[in-house]
């Protein structure tokens, strides 16, 4: 793992980092905001996953998350959205929505994915443990959020894997990628034809099944009322009358007039820090 960028950000310090990544085949960079509470103890983190055509550095850059990092001693990490390099399957049309910059967060099962395209498994584990191995300023406790498609990915990670993480949250996220263009495509090219295969990686099909006996985590969501992408890719209301019939609740915010872009996220990141730094305390 090495250190290739470091920056000074109220008070604490944004980091980017490379290394060779055993489950995706290929070298991969992260970043990682360390607040100023990490130069005198250990801190949680709050991982982010970004939505399509992103790296790690869209949301570094543009959601103004550090300073609100900085203020609750939470560290964030930030990885890439999909393996990188060469020799890394693309979009055969070289579309946006699949690909390089698509990842989706599945562990793909199709040629010629399945050689680098499992970001699930980069996610929940090789980037926990390179951490828990490399950053000592780090405690173990975790929540994690994200957008769009890193919105659909921080949900079904974390309705998959409840006691790794004390919260979840998303900006504007894909609800149900089986009942949207944008999911059937990926998940398609990634995992073949057989649907039942995509369920695993649906938030609103996990919460569909979820029992009311089984421990939720807490979840926040906010999405923007102008969002030119809600009726006919992101959907709500299938994630949101599946929680209703399991009886988990989500804390759910329409925000009028916002849109799907970094001026929406950078508007309410202040409030999903902190929702978050409410149950990592607790955790």
């Amino acid at each position: 793992m090495q250190l290739i960028d470091s920056h000074r950000s109220f008070g604490g310090e944004q980091r980017r980092y490379q290394h060779r990544s055993s489950s995706l085949g290929c070298d991969m960079h992260f970043s990682l905001y360390l607040p100023p509470a990490a130069a005198h103890r250990q801190v949680p983190v709050l991982i982010w996953l970004s939505g399509l055509t992103c790296d790690d550095l869209n949301f570094v850059t543009k959601a103004g998350a550090q300073r609100w990092a900085a203020d609750a001693g939470i560290a964030i990490l930030a990885p890439d959205t999909s393996p990188r390099g060469e020799g890394v399957a693309d979009d055969p049309e070289g579309a946006y929505d699949f690909g390089l910059g698509a990842g989706f967060y599945v562990n793909a099962t199709e040629h010629p994915y399945a050689q680098h395209y499992r970001m699930y498994d980069y996610v929940v584990d090789e980037l926990p443990e390179l951490l828990a191995a490399e950053i000592s300023e780090l405690d173990g406790r975790r929540a994690i959020s994200g957008h769009s498609m890193g919105g659909h990915g921080a949900l079904t990670i974390a309705l998959r894997n409840p006691g790794r993480f004390a919260s979840v949250s998303a900006f504007a996220p894909i609800c149900s990628p089986t009942r949207c263009p944008w999911g059937e495509k990926a998940l398609g090219g990634y995992l073949g034809d057989d649907r039942g295969g995509w369920a695993q990686y649906d938030a609103s099909l996990l919460l569909a099944g979820a029992s009311v006996d089984e421990p939720t985590l807490p979840i926040r969501i906010d999405q923007g009322a102008a969002d030119d992408f809600l009726e006919n890719q992101l959907k709500p209301q299938l994630l949101l009358d599946a929680a209703a019939e399991a009886g988990v609740a989500i804390d759910y915010h329409l925000q009028p007039g916002y849109d799907h872009s970094y001026f929406f996220i950078a508007s309410f990141m202040e409030q999903h820090v902190a929702f978050h730094a409410k149950y990592l305390e607790s955790s």
